[in-house]
């Protein structure tokens, strides 16, 4: 009894190593052999189908699509749309000195001046207008602006050869421009941290010193 049971430790022993060897592959590292562990199928069909999805997406989103067909359209779509109802209440403004001071001093409407500077400028200008690869708008030197509505000039058609980019075809309303501009002008005076090194030129004080009343936002 104890022979045959031996016998057949033996033989499921030998089978299981047949069987081990089967799925060997060619590759052993210190006595350590490679298994060969074949990528399930179903692995090879959803990659196959995924690269084949992402030749139509290609094709439909990117390769001379029409504009209006990705997620940033749809969102611009629905920020214009909003800002569109808010604006109704103070018709389109001016980027004239008076418009910029009357809304510098309200805040209200300078957060959304905050808001369109946040989403599209922080990049070259910092979280707080400290500067990165754009000038730092907090401190008494500025480029292309000798007064204060040159800020919305700016903004509308951009500067430095297009290093500044122009934003009138970019953002929806030109309320956004006024009210960005507007906001910027606010930053002057205040004191981020890490500022960049000024540049440009100093220039007067915005009239009636109102940019020393809103620069602590």
């Amino acid at each position: 009894m104890n022979n045959s049971h031996t016998e057949h430790h033996h033989a499921g022993g030998d089978q299981a190593g047949q069987e081990a060897h089967s799925f060997a592959g060619e590759h052993v590292y210190d006595g350590i052999t490679e298994y060969d562990n074949p990528t399930p199928g179903w692995w090879k069909l959803l990659f196959g189908a995924s690269c084949i999805f992402a030749v139509f997406y290609w094709l439909y989103f990117h390769l001379d699509a029409p504009a209006g067909r990705t997620i940033y359209d749809d969102f611009d779509r629905q920020a214009a749309a909003i800002f569109q109802r808010r604006f109704s209440e103070i018709g389109d403004l001016k980027p004239d000195e008076a418009t910029l001071l009357k809304y510098l001093n309200d805040s209200q409407w300078l957060k959304v001046g905050e808001v369109t500077y946040k989403a599209n400028c922080v990049s070259c200008h910092g979280q707080n207008g400290e500067g990165l690869v754009g000038p730092n708008l907090t401190d008494e030197n500025w480029k292309n602006v000798t007064k204060l509505e040159d800020i919305a000039k700016v903004i509308e058609v951009g500067a430095a050869n297009g290093s500044m980019p122009a934003w009138r075809n970019r953002l929806s309303h030109v309320n956004q421009i006024v009210l960005t501009a507007a906001y910027v002008a606010s930053l002057r005076g205040s004191k981020p941290g890490n500022p960049k090194a000024p540049e440009g030129n100093p220039i007067p004080p915005w009239p009636a010193g109102t940019a020393a009343a809103s620069g602590s936002q």
